[in-house]
């Protein structure tokens, strides 16, 4: 037993490391990493200025999201510098044993060296690789479609139909019952409201040709094998081709959001200001055509300008001056009539009534009922309205919308199976070239989804080179060279690969969401840069300490093993940080429900371009530091070496 006790103690690779030898080691290796750390954080928190500055509705979507990462990295910032420490001399504590026993270090290690050696020995083919593979992405982020935001699926549809402007009540009820009827004879679903005209408040101005139905469906796993919303849609577009009925497909929220923030209820519209009703309406049918059989376009049609119905009585002069009639009489009789004059008030209680008097509903519900009205004379008796006045009924405008003090005329359209921005685009053009000149005081206008994306174009495309510039100036500060830092920033580039091939095989387009996911991906990856640029200058100082800092005394040989066994130096907690930004980020890949839809194209470019520049850093990094170094050897006769003990 004594032997078999030896021989084990022999074989024991732990060693006990003295109390104040242990704290040292803590202090220095704290001082070490605390400054690279410190500004990674910094740096993350600038990256999400952007998002901070989004107006609108993608500012109130994704302002939280910046305000709870913000703040979570300002805590952890702190932590990192005063906690962190303590936490560590409590609890590493006891046995050590050196890095290269560690199991997961050691395979690590073998699997990683001989790949970076060979990327070193085909350094240009390494760079070319890195370069071609930039160069392809970029082409395949532009070829990407463009979108405001993603269509989050609320789990409703909305349908908004309209009929003709001069309808009746009672036709517009036989339609809506017959709707409400074929919808609800698609298996899928569930609940189906419609009204027509305005709901029972001042804010809402929809005439009684605005049909609005909300149709409630089945969860998904009760639909139809292979059917997808869209598919529904389809389906009930297609049941629902009634004549003189234009079809409209939204969802219930986004309708609304469409309504208060831009004035009109599609994804996009077209709107026509000019001075005189008539010729608006010309132009906006004009454009109505033009937009015809573009891909993507659907539900379009012209906001009525002309088509209402009005009943107008023209007082004859010259026959009331016969009867010894005035103006005001005729007036007062189709006043009563039509209108209804107003009697007395009703006191019930602590509330007044009018009580308001007309004529009874089979004297006035047509035409021949309105010219037979009696209109009572001094001399001569009652006698009809027609004698005294004309009534016809003319056309003229069901509703006049004016905008900035002009009126205006709208042509609406929502944009499906297709991206926002190259539908819109298309139709640009055609319109470009079909109307070359507008009269004087008239003009074309975009609104809708289209409008927001241009804004949050301009804002990004504004305040981005600005972050670019106080990301570089952060790691200026945390390396206190300029040549490192730029050293870090060129990671921003290479991570974009992987999140431009993501998004391109993944079928997303381009959206505000996707914006915000590139954002963090700079914050992540020069993160990893950081600590991977901290390690191959802490092996630099080791070379310099060992072999001093001159070209008589360092080769090339020994810059590139010193590199290496930088970059191989704490491999695994290199490879932790991005693993742990992985496991948290995959799983929303397959996640279903409403958010899913936004939070998608948040997390893909992440995902990819954690990985492309984890790739980049550990491979490209280390090649491109080697061979500044070796360029300064060669040149100044010495390398820079920057302190790492801070």
């Amino acid at each position: 037993m004594k032997k078999l006790f030896n021989k084990l103690k022999r074989k024991q690779t732990y060693y006990r490391i003295p109390e104040l030898e242990r704290m040292r080691l803590i202090e220095k290796a704290s001082i070490q990493v605390s400054r690279g750390v410190f500004f990674s954080t910094i740096i993350i928190i600038t990256s999400f200025l952007p998002v901070f500055l989004l107006t609108g509705q993608e500012g109130k979507l994704f302002h939280p999201l910046a305000f709870t990462k913000t703040f979570i990295m300002i805590v952890d910032a702190l932590l990192v510098l005063t906690l962190a420490p303590v936490l560590i001399s409590f609890f590493m504590k006891g046995r050590f044993r050196p890095e290269t026993k560690n199991p997961v270090n050691r395979i690590l290690e073998k699997i990683y060296e001989p790949v970076i050696r060979t990327c070193i020995k085909w350094r240009k083919t390494t760079l070319a690789v890195n370069i071609i593979a930039l160069a392809i992405s970029i082409p395949m982020l532009l070829s990407l479609g463009k979108e405001f935001m993603p269509p989050l699926d609320e789990g409703s549809i909305l349908f908004m139909p309209v009929t003709l402007p001069d309808v009746s009540n009672s036709e517009a009820k036989r339609i809506l019952q017959v709707q409400d009827k074929l919808i609800k004879s698609v298996p899928e679903v569930k609940n189906v409201l419609g009204k027509a005209g305005r709901a029972n408040t001042a804010t809402d101005n929809s005439p009684i040709s605005m049909i609005e139905t909300i149709i409630l469906l089945k969860p998904q796993s009760e639909w139809r094998k292979g059917l997808s919303k869209n598919d529904i849609i389809n389906e009930l577009n297609a049941k629902l081709q009634i004549p003189g009925v234009t079809n409209g497909w939204t969802q219930p929220i986004i309708n609304r959001i469409n309504m208060l923030s831009t004035g009109i209820r599609t994804d996009v519209g077209v709107k026509v200001y000019g001075q005189n009703l008539d010729t608006i309406y010309a132009f906006a049918e004009k454009v109505k055509k033009e937009l015809e059989g573009i891909d993507g376009v659907k539900d379009l049609y012209v906001e009525p300008i002309t088509g209402g119905k009005y009943i107008d009585i023209i007082v004859k002069r010259d026959e009331i001056s016969r009867y010894g009639l005035t103006v005001d009489d005729v007036n007062s009789v189709v006043e009563i009539a039509l209108g209804g004059m107003r009697l007395t008030t009703t006191v019930e209680g602590r509330q007044r009534f009018s009580v308001n008097a007309r004529f009874g509903q089979d004297f006035r519900n047509n035409l021949e009922s309105l010219k037979r009205l009696q209109v009572q004379t001094m001399k001569y008796g009652p006698v009809p309205l027609e004698a005294v006045a004309d009534v016809k009924i003319t056309e003229g405008p069901p509703m006049i919308n004016s905008e900035n003090a002009m009126l205006r005329g709208t042509v609406l359209f929502n944009v499906r199976e297709r991206d926002l921005g190259g539908t819109v685009n298309e139709a640009k053009e055609k319109l470009d070239k079909m109307i070359t000149k507008l009269p004087k005081g008239y003009f074309l206008e975009w609104s809708g989804q289209y409008e927001n994306l241009i804004r949050s174009e301009k804002t990004l495309k504004m305040i981005l080179p600005v972050v670019l510039l106080i990301i570089f100036l952060s790691m200026y500060f945390a390396f206190r060279n300029a040549r490192e830092a730029f050293l870090s920033l060129i990671s921003i580039p290479f991570a974009l690969i992987g999140g431009a091939v993501m998004i391109y095989f993944w079928g997303v387009n381009l959206s505000v969401a996707v914006a915000v996911g590139f954002i963090a991906l700079f914050g992540l990856a020069v993160e990893t840069g950081i600590v991977m640029v901290i390690y191959l200058n802490d092996a630099m100082q080791q070379l310099v300490d060992k072999k001093g800092n001159s070209k008589d005394t360092i080769t090339k040989a020994d810059l590139r093993e010193y590199v290496i066994a930088g970059a191989a130096k704490r491999l695994r907690p290199k490879l932790m940080t991005v693993s742990v930004s992985l496991f948290a980020l995959i799983p929303i890949l397959w996640s279903h429900g409403v958010g899913s839809d936004v939070m998608k194209p948040i997390v893909l470019p992440m995902v990819g371009g954690v990985l492309t520049s984890a790739t980049h850093i550990l491979l490209v990094t280390p090649l491109i530091f080697l061979m500044a170094k070796e360029y300064e050897l060669r040149k100044h006769g010495k390398i820079e070496v920057l302190e790492t003990k801070h």
